[in-house]
């Protein structure tokens, strides 16, 4: 799968090799993608189960954070369509905003504030800053944005398929990164919503919103906050009509939609109404949204992958 070339209004070098994320190399091979404990929401479209044959690749070994942005950002001068629109989604208790940003509530998620001036250097409103939590997912970033930090990398987003396959960590069947219950002995593994959910966090896991990147272990790929943190883009269209008709080897999704994957789960994710932390998980978002809980990790190609694409994120 070749590299991204996307164009954009600026021009500005390529990321030096310290700018860009470090990645490991995965070798590819076959997997069962999908949901085998059939738990999964019906309209998600995370069965059948089926067998995937991937090309060698490699993956961020996290999400790419608030530095890793702002090195971007000063190179290139972009600006995010969060930045272009005004405003973004910030969760209601993590709001640090003035009365008069706030725009209004979303009408089937009433805990998410349409607020004036959030975006990805200020992710609780203006009155916060990204240099504030600098090694934290970068977030408030569209598709169309994650696609044009990946051009500067050298880089392009993960397929669906290299997503689940890297986050899986090389075993069969897991409902978790780490096994099958979530919290064994005790112990918080993943940063999602404790307790009641919108109004109350017990923050067992030590955060309301996101967590530093590298916080938890890392699966046996040695990849960091597979589940929970952030949501994370992929490359592909969003159907959930998918997995009955994939190519077994390389799939690369449906060739339109109007939405983009996106996988992980995210620190609002509870078991009360969004179970997507599960490694099966899937959502979706259209390509120009963004919000405080969405961001991103890089994918490579690997030399002898030739695999032909499609679409721009594959171009």
């Amino acid at each position: 799968m070749p590299v991204l070339s996307v164009p954009g209004p600026h021009t500005a070098g390529p990321a030096s090799r310290a700018e860009r994320p470090e990645c490991v190399d995965l070798p590819g091979g076959e997997f069962l993608m999908g949901d085998s404990f059939g738990e999964g929401y019906p309209s998600d479209g995370e069965q059948p189960v089926h067998r995937v044959d991937l090309a060698p690749f490699a993956i961020a070994a996290t999400a790419v954070t608030n530095a890793q942005f702002a090195a971007f950002v000063a190179a290139t001068g972009h600006r995010t369509d969060a930045e272009r629109y005004g405003s973004s989604a910030v969760f209601h208790l993590a709001l640090r905003a003035r009365a008069r940003d706030i725009r209004g509530r979303a009408p089937r998620t009433p805990w998410w504030l349409d607020v004036v001036g959030a975006d990805w250097a200020h992710p609780a409103g203006p009155l916060s800053h990204w240099e504030e939590v600098p090694d934290h997912p970068v977030v408030h970033v569209s598709w169309d944005d994650a696609v044009a930090y990946c051009r500067w990398a050298g880089a392009r987003l993960p397929t669906e398929a290299e997503w689940e396959y890297a986050a899986r960590g090389g075993h069969r069947g897991r409902r978790y990164p780490w096994g099958d219950t979530l919290t064994p002995d005790g112990e918080d593994r993943c940063n999602i919503w404790h307790g009641t959910f919108p109004t109350h966090n017990t923050l067992s896991d030590g955060h309301l919103t996101t967590a530093p990147v590298r916080s938890y272990p890392p699966n046996d790929h040695g990849l960091y906050e597979t589940a929970g943190n952030v949501w994370e883009w992929c490359a592909d269209w969003f159907s959930p009509a998918y997995y009955r008709r994939s190519p077994r080897h390389n799939p690369l999704g449906p060739r339109t939609g109007t939405a983009r994957v996106t996988r992980g789960g995210s620190y609002l994710c509870h078991d009360s109404y969004c179970n997507r932390y599960r490694l099966a998980a899937r959502s979706a978002n259209t390509p120009e949204s963004s919000a405080g809980n969405c961001g991103f990790r890089v994918a490579r190609s690997l030399p002898g992958d030739v695999q032909p694409g499609h679409g721009d994120e594959l171009r």
